[in-house]
C-alpha cells in the first residue's frame, strides 16, 4: 500500500482536490520495476482524475556526459535506456489492461512539441543564466544526482555540475508547472524521495516559486501496524 505526503504544507491542497497526479520515472533507476509502477499506476487511477508518468530520457545524456562519456555516446545510451524505461511502463500498464499507454508518457518527445513545457524549461534556463543565487541552488541540487553515480566516497567536480545541471534544469518545468503542461487545474509530481532544492521550492523560500495548484508529494510504501 502506497502512502502519499504532502512536501509542504503547499502541497496539501493540490493533492487533496485529486485532479491530476504526475508520477517521476528516473531512467537509469533500478527502483522503478514494472512491478512498482503499476503500483504507482494503480494508486494513482484509484485516487485521481487523471494522471501522467514524466520521463527524463534525452536529458539523462547531460548525466552521463558529466561522468564521462562524450556527447555522442551519451545520446545513443540515453536513448537505449529510455526506451528500456517505456517498456517497463507498458509492461506495467498491460497487467493493468490500460489502453492507449502511449498518451500517459511525458518524455522527450512528447514535451519538444509542448508549448508550456518549452516556455517552463526556457524560463529555467534564463533563471540560471541571469540569478546566481538560484544557480546555485540549482548545481547543489545536481550534485545530489551526481554523488548517486560516482564512486562512494567521491564529489563532483565544478565542472561536471555545469554538465549535469542541465538535467535538472529539463526537470525543472514539471516541478513548477506540470499543471501548464497538461492544462490542469492543479496537479502534484510524485516521487519517493526528498530532495532539499524542491521543499525549499515549495516553501517559497527560492526566486522560482511553483504555479498556483502546483504541490509535490513524497509517495512511500505504508508500513503495517504491528499487530497486537
Amino acid at each position: 500500500m502506497l502512502r502519499p505526503t504532502p512536501l509542504t504544507a503547499h502541497c496539501a491542497d493540490p493533492l487533496a482536490a485529486a485532479e491530476h497526479v504526475c508520477i517521476g520515472i528516473s531512467p537509469f533507476n533500478s527502483y522503478f520495476t514494472p512491478e512498482r509502477i503499476a503500483d504507482l499506476a494503480r494508486w494513482a487511477m484509484a485516487r485521481f482524475r487523471s494522471f501522467h508518468f514524466f520521463v527524463p530520457d534525452a536529458p539523462s545524456a547531460y548525466t552521463l556526459e558529466a561522468l564521462g562519456y562524450d556527447p555522442r555516446r551519451a545520446a545513443r545510451k540515453a536513448q537505449r535506456q529510455g526506451n528500456y524505461t517505456r517498456n517497463k511502463i507498458s509492461r506495467a500498464m498491460e497487467q493493468l489492461h490500460v489502453p492507449d499507454q502511449r498518451e500517459l508518457v511525458l518524455d522527450s518527445a512528447a514535451l519538444n512539441e509542448n508549448k508550456a513545457y518549452q516556455g517552463l524549461l526556457a524560463e529555467a534556463h534564463r533563471r540560471f543564466t541571469s540569478d546566481p543565487e538560484f544557480a546555485e541552488n540549482c548545481l547543489t541540487a545536481s550534485g545530489w544526482v551526481m554523488e548517486r553515480r560516482l564512486p562512494e566516497g567521491e564529489q563532483p567536480t565544478r565542472e561536471q555540475l555545469r554538465h549535469a545541471v542541465r538535467y535538472f534544469l529539463a526537470e525543472l518545468p514539471m516541478f513548477v508547472g506540470t499543471t501548464e503542461v497538461v492544462g490542469a487545474g492543479s496537479s502534484v509530481f510524485a516521487y519517493h524521495q526528498r530532495v532539499d532544492f524542491l521543499e525549499r521550492m515549495y516553501r517559497g523560500e527560492l526566486s522560482w516559486k511553483p504555479l498556483p495548484g502546483q504541490g509535490f508529494v513524497l509517495v512511500e510504501q505504508a508500513v503495517p501496524e504491528p499487530a497486537e
